[in-house]
């Protein structure tokens, strides 16, 4: 009976603890970007790597995110979106993720990404339709089939929903 009371005593002071853990705010921001310029020289082929313009695109990006501390790099399984996360998720040290283009942000995802700090790298069609797809809302058309560089951002905290866009050439 004694151990007992000395357990209930000590789980008294543990379960108020982790129920505040769980209740805290938590801030969930999304970086998202479409691919970098991709090798158009042949128009048959489905999955093209990017061109130099492309690459040099991709390691700006890895710049303009020097000071992001990302949780984790998602990729479609293309080339191109690949070869576009590839520098930004070496210089953080991340393996970069594959996320299905026909299942955008599903509640898995949601759920795995909660609280963190996300980069998501698309397509034309896709990028906007995921950050659609979290404001829960239709806000955005497809990015233009020739241009590259645009950024969104969605930020997530106590259930508040804040977007932007930014164009960086």
């Amino acid at each position: 009976m004694k151990y007992f009371l000395i357990l209930a005593f000590a789980l008294s002071f543990i379960i108020p603890v982790k129920a505040q853990e769980q209740t805290k705010p938590s801030t969930t921001t999304y970086y998202l970007i479409r691919h970098a310029e991709k090798d158009r020289s042949d128009t048959t082929n489905k999955n093209p790597n990017l061109n130099d313009a492309g690459t040099k695109r991709a390691e700006n990006w890895s710049k303009v995110f020097e000071h992001i501390d990302f949780d984790a790099v998602y990729s479609t399984k293309y080339y191109r979106t690949y070869e576009t996360a590839n520098p930004t998720a070496k210089t953080k040290g991340l393996e970069i993720q594959f996320y299905d283009p026909r299942q955008l942000y599903s509640e898995e995802f949601a759920e795995e990404t909660y609280g963190k700090t996300v980069l998501v790298v698309g397509h034309s069609n896709t990028t906007p339709a995921f950050v659609n797809a979290i404001l829960g809302e239709k806000k955005y058309e497809n990015i233009n089939d020739n241009d590259n560089s645009y950024l969104f951002i969605v930020t997530i905290s106590e259930g508040h929903k804040i977007d932007q866009v930014l164009k960086i050439n």
